[in-house]
Order: C-alpha cells, then sequence, then structure tokens
C-alpha cells in the first residue's frame, strides 16, 4: 500500500483506485445527456448529469477519480469561467470540453488552461472515451499526490520547532556537530532529535528526508505565491 493510499484509508477514505471512477457532464442539451450517460455507464464507470453549471457546483466533492465533460456555451455562465473556477476549487477535476461550433481563440484558451481535449460535434465516441481515460489517469495522479502531501503535512506537524530547526539544518547538509554550533546543543542531543525526526517523518535515509523538505518548501512557496 502506498503512503497516499494508507493516509486515505486512515481518513476512511477508500483507495482511489479501488473506487468506480466518476464522469461528470454538463450539458443543457437532454439528448445528449442521456446519450454520453449511457455511453460512460457501458466502460463501467459512473456517470452523474448536470443540466447547468449551478446544478453541477451544488454536488459535493468527491474523493474518487473524476472528470467532467463540459459544454462550452450553458445557460448561466460561460465555459471557460467554470473551467477555471474547477481549477481552483477541484484540481483533480480534469475538463474535457465539448461545442457544437468551432471556436479556434476559445479552443487555445481552453487547452492553455489545462483541458484534456476540445471535442467538436458531432464526435466520434471513440475520440471521447480516449479524452476520458486520459482525464481520469490525470485525476488519479492528482488524487494520489495530494493524499502524499496532507500525510506529509501531518507528519511535520508532529515535529516540535527543535526538531524542525534540526531537520531544517540537516537537509541543508551540516554535519551533527555543525548543527549543534548552530543550535547551541551538544552532538549527542542533535543525534536523538534527529533520530525522531526520522521517525515522525517515516523517512528511511537522509535522502528522504531532503526529498520530503523540498516538497514541505515547495508547498509553502505555493501557499505564498496564491
Amino acid at each position: 500500500m502506498s503512503s497516499a493510499h494508507a493516509f486515505n484509508h486512515q481518513l476512511g477514505f477508500p483507495p482511489v483506485s479501488h473506487v468506480t471512477p466518476i464522469v461528470f457532464v454538463v450539458d443543457a442539451d437532454t439528448s445528449v445527456r442521456d446519450s454520453l450517460d449511457l455511453l460512460i455507464r457501458t466502460q463501467g464507470w459512473q456517470a452523474e448529469t448536470f443540466r447547468s453549471a449551478r446544478e453541477f457546483l451544488s454536488r459535493p466533492r468527491s474523493h474518487v477519480a473524476s472528470c467532467l465533460i463540459l459544454n462550452q456555451s450553458l445557460p448561466d455562465t460561460n465555459g471557460l469561467d467554470l473551467q477555471q473556477r474547477i481549477a481552483r476549487e477541484r484540481p483533480d477535476m480534469p475538463v474535457i470540453f465539448i461545442s457544437g461550433s468551432q471556436d479556434i481563440p476559445t479552443t487555445v484558451l481552453a487547452m492553455k488552461a489545462g483541458a484534456v481535449n476540445f471535442l467538436i460535434k458531432p464526435f466520434r465516441n471513440d475520440a471521447l472515451l480516449d479524452a476520458i481515460r486520459e482525464g481520469l489517469d490525470r485525476s488519479r495522479f492528482a488524487l494520489d499526490r495530494a493524499g502524499e502531501l496532507r500525510e506529509l503535512r501531518e507528519c511535520y506537524s508532529s515535529l516540535t520547532p527543535r526538531e524542525r530547526q534540526v531537520m531544517a539544518l540537516v537537509t541543508h547538509g551540516l554535519l551533527n556537530k555543525q548543527v549543534g554550533g548552530e543550535l547551541g546543543i551538544t552532538e549527542i542531543t542533535v543525534k536523538a532529535h534527529r533520530g525522531q525526526v526520522m521517525q515522525k517523518m517515516k523517512a528511511n535515509s537522509l535522502a528522504d528526508l531532503v526529498r520530503m523538505s523540498g516538497k514541505l518548501g515547495s508547498m509553502r512557496q505555493a501557499i505564498h505565491l496564491a
């Protein structure tokens, strides 16, 4: 069991790979929703369809692999605006656009914003299914990464202030004696703190700890930039 799967299990979430993925559809056209619902279910995935962005957004977020088939033209919002909101609020849900007309500028904007594909009606089922598979693969990766980062934050929060200082210095390449000199403590005390850090962070080696420190630093930078 990977660290992400173990952490999800602790939270009561089943492993991502063990839950049937959900493919969401937002399209005002009833016939389109019905046909896509049938196509999705024939592939063994769950399907949930919505007439509007408002209806879709009222649905609570799920913790399973998912993607969204989104009509660019909606009665209550612009598809690109909804894509931006999903990117902020549900980053593990890739978007596949469908549209009844060719609009190059809109297509370019959607793809630059991370859309899996932009399909013009009528499109081949195979093209849509390939896009769904890619979207679900992206979603699984994002969910696994999010689980790993949650676990990492939990482990780091269990460290004492002194242990965090020791971790920072050790992962910057300082030897135990140098760490002791920086913090005004003995080398034996540094070794004791270092052992606690390794245990609490579930690190098997110094290399592991350095990688973890890098991920924590990237997270803090992302939060600061946001």
